[in-house]
């Protein structure tokens, strides 16, 4: 290393050296100053402090430095006008090091915020929770999935479902479990799935969820038409032959009949062609029934126009409006706002309409306040709403989770099939169709697009 003379340590030492050699001359000295000799001394131990602070400021500056980067306090910098090199370069230095722990760090929180985004704004579901069920995370598709708008604990999420917190604590890495959450008055099937990490030396669970009920929809419908094509088309050529010989027996046997030509009591003859004729009635109801559930597995394809919502809800007001007189049923109409429209298949959508209405107008029973009320409004996400209220007796809760399976009907003359439709058809609109009912109070579906 070039030794450089013009550093302040060469110059406190030469001071230094000058002012020992003159308290040295001044000690040995034949006319020896005491004052002098006592002001030599305090600039020998002036010099040699200053001599110290001089060696020392390398130590102290690395010390600074290493206590900024062990605070993380990168903001500060070394002045670098220091009169000597060697310090200048040292500050000169550790000022770059502070730079580029600057610039690593600026880096990295950029990617942690790109990376933060990416989580809030993905579709699926993301939670994190610490063992004391502390929530470290929660993005917005798991609030949407939760209907939340914040939470800092696990127990926060209680009053939403208990099983999904049981879920939540009881799932281990790639455990998967589906939990039925109700929100408001739609249930949705999430597909929980965890995965148990160590972040800083602390156990952290990590919890994504999505909804499938679509999915579940969607297959649970594909099952129910693949079922109704088997049975129709093995029930049709089962029945179709049936009633087409019983058709015949029966013309056959009338017009023998009333020609006098049998050769049993006519009683007995009567009695034949009655239970024939019954046959025959009995195997027609069956196939007209059977191409009533064909329905389900021939659903046209929507074809969307811009309907306005209230003039249609009135429509179908004049269409019942006989039925709704004789039965002492009062309707309303009302639209928020007034001019509310939507992109729908207006056939397809009357089809359902017309099926919830008829609906309501055998829910009332035995009641005398009798009053169906149709409505339309945008709710809070700007998603349209129909609704179709009633003031009847209610439907069991237990039915309620069947309601819209194939088949079941509450009624004893009812087919199954309208709502199962209207399922469809609104799964076809890429809206739904929810029920809420209250026994003794009424009934409520809703479409949503």
């Amino acid at each position: 290393m070039e030794f450089n003379w013009r550093s302040p340590l060469v110059t406190r030492i030469a001071i230094l050296v000058s002012t020992i050699f003159a308290f040295a001359f001044v000690v040995v000295g034949k006319e020896t100053s005491a004052l002098l000799a006592i002001g030599l001394l305090i600039a020998i131990g002036f010099q040699v402090s200053q001599l110290i602070k001089i060696l020392e400021k390398p130590t102290q500056d690395v010390s600074s430095f290493l206590d900024y980067i062990k605070f993380d306090d990168l903001s500060f910098s070394f002045k670098t006008d220091s009169s000597d090199p060697a310090i200048q370069k040292l500050h000169l230095e550790m000022n770059d090091a502070l730079g580029k722990l600057r610039q690593t760090r600026k880096e990295k929180d950029s990617e942690y915020q790109f990376f933060k985004n990416i989580v809030q704004h993905v579709g699926i579901g993301i939670l994190t929770f610490k063992k004391d069920e502390t929530i470290q995370l929660i993005n917005n598709a798991a609030k949407r999935l939760l209907r939340i708008d914040r939470a800092e604990k696990l127990e926060d999420l209680r009053e939403v479902s208990k099983d999904l917190v049981e879920a939540y604590l009881k799932l281990k890495t790639g455990g998967r479990e589906l939990v039925r959450v109700k929100n408001g008055d739609e249930t949705v099937q999430l597909s929980v799935y965890a995965i148990e990490l160590t972040l800083r030396g602390e156990e952290v669970k990590l919890i994504s969820m999505s909804n499938i009920q679509n999915e579940l929809e969607e297959k649970e419908m594909e099952a129910w038409q693949n079922l109704v094509r088997v049975l129709t088309h093995e029930i049709m050529n089962s029945v179709t032959p049936i009633s087409s010989l019983a058709g015949v027996v029966e013309e056959d046997l009338h017009r023998m009949l009333i020609a006098n030509q049998l050769s049993m009591a006519k009683e007995e003859a009567e009695d034949m062609h009655l239970s024939v004729q019954t046959i025959s009635k009995r195997s027609e109801g069956l196939i007209k029934f059977v191409r009533q559930f064909r329905s389900l597995t021939h659903i046209p394809k929507p074809k969307l126009a811009d309907v306005s919502i209230k003039p249609l809800l009135e429509e179908l007001c004049m269409l019942h409006k006989k039925e709704l007189a004789d039965n002492n049923i009062s309707i309303s109409i009302s639209a928020v706002p007034e001019k509310i429209a939507v992109m729908i298949d207006k056939t397809l959508i009357e089809q359902v309409l017309i099926n919830l209405i008829k609906n309501a107008i055998q829910a009332f029973g035995e009641k005398k306040d009798k009053t169906i009320i149709l409505s339309s409004y945008a709710n809070e996400k700007g998603r349209v709403i129909i609704s179709v209220k009633d003031t009847g007796t209610g439907i069991e809760p237990e039915a309620l989770e069947k309601i819209f399976i194939p088949f079941f009907s509450t009624k004893q003359t009812g087919s199954g099939i309208g709502l199962s439709l209207s399922k469809q058809i609104m799964r076809q609109h890429e809206g739904t169709i929810t029920v809420k009912s209250i026994l003794g109070e009424g009934t409520e579906f809703l479409l949503r697009f």
